[in-house]
């Protein structure tokens, strides 16, 4: 089943809105990607325009920056340690943008979108 996209039926007080057209493609969502830990995997897939987006689907190496702005390098992840936005994401172990990552320098909060721009980049976690 697809993910609608469009206006809903109803309206904010419970009444309905009459329709004017059918359902259109570019109305139609996708489900989102959930990243996981594992040999890096992209996906390649068209957006609208014809253009191309790279989803990641798994990854082990994270593009790391210090805390100062310092640049580490492509560092592997250890582990996944929490993820706020979801609790189940948490004990799947699902990297989004703000999961707390374990890698060899110390954990790491993800800055970039895998699932939109299909790479990892994190900053080094402040620790006090």
């Amino acid at each position: 089943m697809v993910n609608y996209q469009g206006r809903s039926n109803r309206k904010g007080t419970g009444g309905r809105y009459k329709s004017f057209r059918k359902k259109r493609s570019f109305e139609a969502g996708n489900p989102p990607i959930e990243t996981l830990l594992g040999p890096k995997k992209t996906k390649k897939v068209r957006t609208l325009g014809g253009n191309t987006k790279r989803k990641l689907l798994q990854a082990e190496f994270v593009n790391l920056t210090d805390f100062k702005g310092q640049t580490k390098g492509k560092v592997p992840i250890v582990s996944v340690l929490e993820n706020p936005a979801n609790k189940e994401y948490d004990r799947r172990k699902i990297i989004t943008k703000g999961t707390i990552i374990e890698t060899e320098l110390g954990p790491a909060r993800i800055t970039s979108r895998p699932g939109q721009q299909g790479q990892l980049n994190a900053v080094l976690v402040k620790e006090e």
